[in-house]
This record gives structure tokens, sequence and C-alpha cells, in this order.
């Protein structure tokens, strides 16, 4: 894939070598001069530009790119950025970089950001991931938060333990996406059984959120007052 990366600082320049090594084609641009440091990733492409303007933007090619990712220090920048990718431009996929999370809000659909990456939230969730067992935690949202990577440890007092895959009657049309057993991610089988302490990870509407995490493990109803 070709993928444009707007912001050229230590973020964007670690997603570029990530993305190398994986087979992509990456160019960075950046308005900064100092930014701008081909020798750190020899392997990219590099422009000197305004990334929310479109003259720059035409001059990168963004119309040939498959993925634009919006990883400034600067919100507004992101956002304008993803705007002009996906509506001038017909990019298949953006990402865009949340920095200060009261923004966070507007990283959706009407800005033009299929996915926002918002690294306080990652690194709280990643937090609760790590020590809550019985609790839905949201890793990360897709399409303006009508989706969601959710995640669950299973306890062992769920009803759902030794309940095949194929026979879960996961609500909101969910989709178990992986199983994580013993430290190793499988693709879950239908004939497998889930087990507890497995790590569950689905694709969920935010809506059945929590409706999902009652099929999982039943609670009583709070006590009014």
């Amino acid at each position: 894939m070709r993928v444009v990366i707007a912001g050229a600082g230590n973020v964007g320049r670690s997603i570029a070598r990530e993305l190398i090594v994986s087979g992509h084609h990456i160019l960075l641009i950046d308005k900064e001069p100092n930014a701008i440091k081909p020798e750190s990733v020899p392997e990219a492409e590099w422009l000197l530009a305004d990334a929310c303007e479109l003259d720059s933007l035409e001059e990168a090619g963004l119309d040939t790119c498959d993925v634009a990712i919006a990883a400034t220090g600067d919100d507004k920048a992101n956002l304008v950025h993803s705007l002009l990718a996906k509506t001038e431009f017909g990019v298949p996929r953006t990402v865009g970089r949340v920095n200060h999370p009261s923004n966070e809000w507007m990283f959706d659909e009407q800005w033009g950001v299929d996915v926002a990456v918002s690294t306080p939230r990652l690194i709280c969730a990643l937090v609760e991931e790590a020590v809550t067992v019985g609790d839905l935690v949201r890793l990360m949202s897709f399409r303006g938060g009508r989706a969601n990577l959710v995640e669950m440890t299973l306890p062992e007092d769920s009803p759902r333990v030794g309940t095949r895959v194929a026979d879960l009657g996961l609500p909101g049309e969910a989709v178990l996406v992986a199983i994580i057993r013993d430290g190793s991610a499988r693709a879950p089988q239908r004939d497998s059984a889930l087990e507890a302490n497995d790590e569950l990870l689905f694709i969920a509407d935010s809506e059945f959120e929590q409706e999902l995490a009652q099929y999982l493990v039943p609670r009583a109803p709070r006590p009014a007052g």
C-alpha cells in the first residue's frame, strides 16, 4: 500500500519505520524544515509542505494513496488533513492521532476520520485490560465510535465457559475475532470451547456493549435508590 503520513516528528517517523518493514510505501509530509530528516527513514519519500493545503496534497499525489495518517501534534491540523484526504482526494482509509482527550469527540466521519487513535485512552484501556477480569474493556474505536474493539477476560464463574464458539449467541451482531490463551492469540474455531481466563476480543457496536458484557457475565441489576 501507499501510505501518506502527515507529521514527520517522532511519532510519524516511528509509524513510517514499522510500515516500511511490512512492505508499504511511505510518504512523510511536514511543513517544518527541521522535521525533514531523510536520513532517519531513508526508505521513505519526504515532502516539505503543509499537509493542510490542497496544493501540497496534490503535489503529494494523495489521490494515489490507500491510507492517510494524520500524526501531527496539532489536533486541528490532524482533523483538517483527514477531512481533505477523505473528501477531496477520496483516500479509502484515514487514521487520526488525538493529542488531547477533550478533542476526541470531533474525530469522527464528519471530519473524515475512519479510525481515531488516542494515546491516553489506549494506555488507560491497556491498564484496565491487564488488571480486570469479567469486565468489558474498550480498546479502540472505529468509524466514529459505532464499532469498537473490546476485550474481556472470561472469569471462571461465567456461564459461557465451556460453550462452543458456534453456539455463542452474541448480541447486536458482535463478532468474536480472537482468543488469547496462555499468551498466544488464536482465531476462533467453530468447535473450540471457551475456557476460564481466556482473553476474548470482539468487534461490537457501542450500543450493544453493555448487553454483550451481560451475556458473557450475567449480573443481577443493582437495586434502585
